[in-house]
């Protein structure tokens, strides 16, 4: 079937596919689903949207389910997950098309699984990827301005997102539950969805809640919840995910336990450590909200931070804001190449570089030679903030060329071959 529907598009018209594509992506979603047998009718479903915090929030959420003893398949940014049987997204994309999704809902029920926890993003709405999946619960995170060129503007971004709330309040399921961040304005849409039960959470629900460079905190129906992430949005993506868990009446200590047994979250403020005595972290931050979030997660330690885009040819008008906010929080700044695709890695980077106002980034195109770089430069208690690519597994070049790539093995081996020569030196 795959085979068949690339040969049909190659031989169309690209005047008349692109005119068509709204058709095309509507009866691929109905084809998918039945050719499937509509397996989501069959299964429990919680899809998790917004800008910023999905994967994680989808990692806290599929703890609590099994914490509380359900068999769960996931599909995120990450991974896909069914059972026991775990793999990496290769795919450069958090929610694949053609039949993948109902292919993936039909082996979960295959598996035995009680609930699938999905990923969804407005680039999949908008290609109609969510359609004819009946969801039992939804959570939204926040709203911020991305995907602009995408989507065509702000406005139809959002829309997108709206779709996945409209999609809850139509769902075949009897029970159709909301969660939603209350402290986002765009929250108040999600709320007051008709046939819909409304789980609103908000930072001044769970004070006191702290966060330092160790990790954060909250308190969430009278007990203490601790994270092994630092930083506010650590707290929103674990408080979305126990509001959830509340949702469904698991047992608050269940709660507890399952959110601190999430340790590691691949690419998500990830610690990379070869026993240096400073911290490299290694994150997806790809918007200005997220930049500032992850930075302002590690205060009063010196920051070397290594910043790209994220991506050729598609939301332009961020980069002079992320360079300056760079130059705002980090000591140092190291500019790099990230996914150019087809536009000049050099212009990306100068385009970042007019954020800067008061001092100079230093300008590496090599990623490798970066980081490096950076690892070169810190010394103790220094913070290297490696960002925008979390566990992307290449970098897009021109043509549709690739390289294999992760910021979390080179970050390995650079800590490894400076520290080696560091320990031959003092020989």
């Amino acid at each position: 079937m795959e085979k068949i529907l690339r040969a049909i598009e190659k031989i169309i018209p690209t005047p008349i596919y692109t005119f068509g594509q709204p058709f095309y992506h509507r009866l691929l979603a109905f084809f998918g689903a039945l050719f499937y047998r509509f397996p989501s009718h069959n299964i429990k479903i919680v899809a998790v949207t917004g800008t910023k915090g999905k994967t994680s929030t989808v990692e806290f959420v599929n703890s609590t389910l099994e914490g509380a003893g359900f068999k769960t398949a996931l599909a995120s940014t990450l991974h896909f997950k069914v059972g026991e049987n775990d793999e990496p997204n290769l795919y450069k994309m958090t929610t694949p098309g053609r039949f993948f999704l109902q292919k993936f809902l039909r082996r979960a029920i295959s598996a035995k699984c009680d609930w699938v926890v999905l990923e969804l993003t407005s680039e999949a709405v908008k290609q109609m990827r969510h359609l004819h999946i009946s969801l039992d619960a939804l959570i939204f995170t926040n709203l911020a301005p991305e995907h602009i060129e995408s989507h065509g503007s702000f406005e139809n971004y959002r829309d997108a997102k709206r779709e996945l709330g409209i999609a809850l309040s139509t769902s075949s399921k009897l029970r159709r539950v909301m969660i939603a961040n209350s402290d986002d304005p765009e929250s108040a849409y999600y709320l007051s969805l008709p046939h819909v039960e409304p789980f609103p959470f908000s930072l001044e629900t769970v004070a006191p809640y702290s966060t330092k460079i160790s990790g954060a905190s909250f308190t969430f129906d009278g007990l203490e919840i601790r994270t092994a992430f630092p930083g506010t949005f650590t707290i929103y993506n674990a408080l979305a995910a126990s509001m959830f868990a509340r949702s469904q009446n698991i047992d608050t200590a269940i709660i507890r336990k399952s959110i601190e047994h999430v340790q590691s979250i691949p690419g998500r403020a990830e610690k990379i450590d070869a026993g240096q005595d400073f911290s490299v972290i290694v994150d997806y931050a790809h918007t200005p909200d997220s930049l500032i979030a992850i930075y302002s997660a590690y205060p009063d330690r010196k920051k070397i931070c290594i910043l790209g885009s994220t991506g050729g040819g598609r939301d332009t008008w961020k980069r002079p804001e992320m360079g300056a906010i760079a130059e705002n929080y980090c000591s140092e700044v190291i500019l790099t190449n990230e996914d150019p695709y087809d536009e000049d890695p050099q212009e990306i980077v100068d385009a970042l570089a007019r954020g800067f106002k008061t001092t100079h980034p230093k300008i590496i195109l090599d990623r490798r030679g970066a980081i490096r770089t950076a690892i070169s430069h810190a010394k103790t208690d220094d913070v290297i903030l490696i960002t925008g690519k979390g566990t992307d597994p290449y970098i897009m070049g021109p043509n549709g060329t690739k390289q294999v790539w992760s910021d979390a093995k080179v970050s390995k081996e650079e800590l490894s071959r400076i520290l080696e020569q560091s320990q031959r030196n003092n020989k």
